[in-house]
């Protein structure tokens, strides 16, 4: 789950960075407290330097109404999404991740992909970036924290690069890990959390077209402070989902462990759905706050993807299969 929102769109030419890593949970402060470090950081914005552009992003014009790759709403401006982000291999302060993220290095980055599969792979950034041009992908974004964002990320989806590596008839999850370097990732010489950060999906989560390998942001290369070079996005679950700077994704036969679900087994389950009806433990899930608006919103089931996901969970009790 990357992060703040604002109704303004800035412009992808006024910052950016080269690409970062993994992605971490939640946890922490109170809506309140979030809408007031967000006006803070709107009155004096961190400035991200710039990336390069990623010429053969488009978006994907004629997809069907209801495809779910776009939304009709305000994208957040790029400035909030470049400031304000959950990423605790970097800090557990959301908003010194930008600063503490700049010059990480991912020239040499690699991505493995093994496990029960008939053609193991490794890719390096070229080799992903030639599996599918990036597609720009306006998707509202839930963190469990009770605030969202809409993102406009350029990616593809993953059953794309899993395609390629071919699952056998055994392969019933997909693993994700994190890369693990402490020295440009200083969060991780702390113990807030076990590292490296591992995730995981079902394997007909992972196939399904919402869920993306994103690349970039508002049509540039991801910044490091969100996940870059390349990151997990499903959108229709919480945040904490969204793995950052991958470097290893394995197949495997079963449910895989998480980074959450071991820190706090009964505050994040395995599946991470947006179930407005079933509270956090610490706080309500019911409505939230989006970065950049005044006011508080409902917070939709599936994030509002439920017409493209919830056959998914046909049969599934969604409050204890949060």
């Amino acid at each position: 789950m990357a992060d703040i929102p604002s109704r303004e769109i800035t412009p992808p030419e006024t910052y950016f960075n080269r690409r970062a890593l993994l992605r971490a949970g939640v946890l922490a402060g109170s809506v309140a407290g979030t809408a007031q470090v967000y006006r803070l950081l709107k009155g004096s914005p961190m400035k991200v330097p710039m990336t390069r552009k990623l010429t053969d992003v488009a978006a994907p014009e004629g997809a069907p109404a209801d495809s779910g790759f776009t939304v009709d709403e305000a994208k957040t401006s790029f400035e909030s999404i470049a400031n304000y982000n959950n990423y605790y291999e970097f800090s557990t302060s959301k908003t010194d991740v930008a600063r503490l993220a700049v010059g990480f290095k991912t020239d040499a980055w690699t991505l493995a992909v093994d496990g029960l599969v008939h053609k193991p792979q490794q890719f390096d950034l070229d080799e992903l970036r030639a599996i599918s041009p990036p597609e720009e992908r306006v998707y509202r974004m839930r963190c469990v924290e009770a605030w969202s964002m809409v993102i406009p990320w350029a990616g593809f989806s993953l059953s794309k690069l899993l395609d390629r590596v071919e699952p056998t008839g055994d392969a019933k999850y997909v693993a994700f890990e994190t890369l693990l370097d402490p020295e440009q990732m200083p969060g991780q010489k702390t113990t807030v959390l076990q590292w490296p950060y591992v995730e995981g999906l079902r394997l007909d989560e992972a196939m399904h077209p919402l869920t993306i390998l994103a690349t970039g942001l508002y049509g540039r290369e991801l910044p490091p402070q969100d996940g870059a070079p390349v990151r997990l996005v499903v959108p229709w679950k919480y945040g904490f989902k969204g793995i950052k700077s991958i470097v290893k994704i394995t197949l495997v036969a079963k449910q895989p462990a998480t980074t959450w679900s071991r820190s706090g087994p009964s505050e994040y389950g395995f599946f991470a759905n947006v179930n407005p009806e079933v509270d956090h433990p610490r706080w309500s899930q019911a409505d939230e706050q989006r970065i950049g608006e005044s006011g508080r919103r409902p917070t939709l089931m599936f994030n509002g993807y439920g017409e493209q996901v919830a056959q998914l969970y046909k049969g599934m009790d969604l409050r204890a299969n949060f």
